[in-house]
């Protein structure tokens, strides 16, 4: 946890946020939540951002993956690919969650992958698929945000 590593953007992701003077990995990054809880972000994209987790840490009183936890890295990969697919024009805003959890993980790293359900003009719903290193799937998750106006700038 705390190491920074790399994430991989499209080339047009970049381009378009440098122009703008904005840190493109901050950008998209966990935030503080996430960071604390371990989450890294691997690759993004408006059509798929991956990430992972570690177990440890994020546990709940039985030692299993706490479903919080699991709801956290849902909501940020599909926020990132909400933004992504926003641009820098807007915001990403969650507007609704869903997690459904299908087996418990003791250790190790959990792995999403989320992808677009439906991209709009104003509201986009990513699926967030939690899977463990045997590649079990632990949680199915669904996540709309609102996509909204970014403040100007100054």
């Amino acid at each position: 946890m705390g190491e920074q590593q790399y994430v991989k953007f499209p080339q047009e992701v970049i381009d378009e946020y440098t122009a703008l003077g904005i840190d493109v990995v901050a950008m998209f990054s966990a935030g503080h939540l996430g960071n604390r809880m371990g989450v890294q972000i691997t690759e993004a994209s408006a059509d798929r951002v991956v990430g992972t987790m570690p177990v440890e840490g994020n546990t709940q009183p039985y030692g299993l993956l706490h479903g919080g936890a699991s709801a956290v890295l849902a909501e940020t990969l599909g926020s990132v690919g909400a933004m992504l697919h926003g641009g820098s024009s807007k915001i990403a805003v969650g507007v609704d969650l869903n997690c459904t959890h299908h087996r418990g993980a003791r250790s190790g790293l959990v792995t999403g992958v989320a992808t677009p359900v439906h991209r709009g003009r104003s509201m986009t719903t990513y699926e967030v698929v939690i899977t463990d290193e045997a590649g079990k799937r632990v949680c199915t998750a669904r996540l709309t945000c609102l996509l909204r106006d970014a403040p100007a700038a100054g």
